[in-house]
């Protein structure tokens, strides 16, 4: 077989020389402009000419001088519906709770797992991932108890918690006002969602995030925020949304360096239900 060399081009490579020949044009078209000024000195006043600004210096470009392709996209498969695509990580498939621990004691989780979900057990705790992770797309299913029991913060609640820290409202907010910054679909006690829609209790809702983690500085300071995207049932409700720091019940947000964390599931004292947890490291 004949084998040859390939030369692999990132699009900073492309754009640098492709710059280089925009200055070159530049100067060649101005040398062009100051040879001719003297042959159109005979032409009639009326006569007109572009302005520097109206010369399209792409008229004659080649379009493949724009176009990269390498390196070129993975080919991953997607789920059906919901489902967990093929480079997701299943943290919870319906049947076991190996990839998770109690955050008190690091044991084996021991909430419920029964007809394809886990649900919270009294007295159990908060649980946690075994892995960590920082910047990831997450799928979680969630339901509030069908038997409508307490209001506001008492009624249906739960979190997620991106890199244990960063916490996403799980809440019965259907027909149940409390503080806006405080609903399902919040950054707890930081910004409320877009729209309320959420489901009545006892239905099965869904969470799409996009997270970016926060990056930090060699010396500890915050360099750059963290930001998530979340998608309710199907429905934008945080879009594209700075996270201020930690989301603590009492006092305000602030950063404190870190890596990647575990995802972590509040216990609140009510019986939620989870399904359908998948990951993908971004």
């Amino acid at each position: 077989m004949e084998s040859r060399n390939v030369r692999f081009f990132n699009y900073t490579t492309i754009m640098k020389k492709i710059t280089q020949i925009v200055i070159i044009m530049l100067i060649l078209n101005g040398i062009v402009s100051c040879e001719s000024t003297e042959q159109q000195t005979d032409k009639s006043e009326g006569s007109s000419t572009k302005e520097p600004s109206e010369i399209d210096i792409y008229d004659n470009w080649d379009p493949k001088l724009t176009e990269v392709w390498e390196p070129e996209p993975a080919i991953i498969t997607p789920g059906s519906r919901t489902a967990a695509p093929s480079d997701a990580i299943v943290l919870f498939d319906g049947k076991d709770m190996s990839s998770w621990v109690s955050t008190k004691d690091g044991t084996p989780a021991k909430w419920k797992v029964e007809d394809g979900a886990m649900t919270m057990v009294k007295d159990v705790g908060d649980i946690r991932t075994r892995e960590s992770f920082g910047d990831c797309q997450l799928h979680i299913e969630w339901r509030t108890p069908s038997v409508v029991k307490g209001n506001s913060q008492g009624r249906g609640n739960s979190g997620v918690f991106l890199q244990s820290t960063y916490e996403v409202q799980v809440l019965d907010s259907y027909d149940n006002r409390t503080y806006s910054n405080g609903q399902a679909a919040s950054i707890y006690k930081q910004s409320m969602p877009l729209v309320n829609v959420c489901r009545p209790p006892g239905e099965w809702q869904t969470y799409d995030i996009i997270y970016r983690a926060p990056r930090f500085k060699n010396n500890g300071e915050l360099d750059q925020p963290a930001f998530i995207t979340v998608i309710q049932n199907g429905v934008l409700v945080q879009n594209h949304t700075q996270i201020r720091g930690h989301t603590p019940y009492i006092g305000l947000p602030e950063y404190k360096a870190h890596g990647d964390l575990p995802l972590k599931l509040q216990d609140h004292g009510n019986p939620l239900s989870f399904r359908n947890i998948w990951i993908r490291k971004l």
